[in-house]
């Protein structure tokens, strides 16, 4: 059995927030870089990567990060909903979307994410996006560093 360490302090001195508790660790091993593979520790994820729209046959660093924050995201809207006390609906979705691209250069991210709670009415639904973004540790890491728009659709 693993163990994780527990940090001592909220925030550091330079202003990032520092975990008191480690939930769990994802942990992988990537060779090759975008023309490459990654795989678990548990073997459970085991892929192959590729530059996006190459020809290669695999999937690419911007597709996992749109999939875990997609599915984080989902999880944060149903803990808002459920202290909304709020049903949602099993339709409820979030369609990601992750761009690379290029400014002066450099490489940089923006992300969308297309919210789909059917059935809520909208300020409901704006109600639980707006508190899933609050809550959800994707949101909170790319706060204020890259581009974001969340939609209802």
């Amino acid at each position: 059995m693993e163990t994780n360490t527990i940090a001592s302090s909220v925030i550091t001195e330079n202003g990032t927030t520092q975990i008191e508790k480690v939930l769990y660790t994802g942990r992988t091993h990537t060779t090759g870089g975008r023309d490459g593979v990654s795989q678990s520790n548990d073997g459970l994820l085991d892929i192959k990567l590729t530059s996006p729209g190459s020809a290669g046959g695999g999937t690419n660093p911007e597709q996992l990060f749109a999939a875990g924050w997609s599915a984080c995201f989902l999880g944060a809207i149903g803990i808002a909903a459920a202290k909304l006390r709020v049903t949602l609906p099993a339709e409820t979705a979030v369609d990601a979307e992750v761009d690379l691209g290029t400014t002066k250069g450099g490489y940089f991210l923006q992300a969308r994410l297309n919210v789909s709670l059917p059935g809520i009415d909208t300020e409901t639904a704006q109600a639980l996006v707006n508190a899933a973004h609050e809550t959800c540790p994707y949101s909170k890491a790319t706060r204020g560093n890259i581009g974001v728009e969340i939609n209802l659709v």
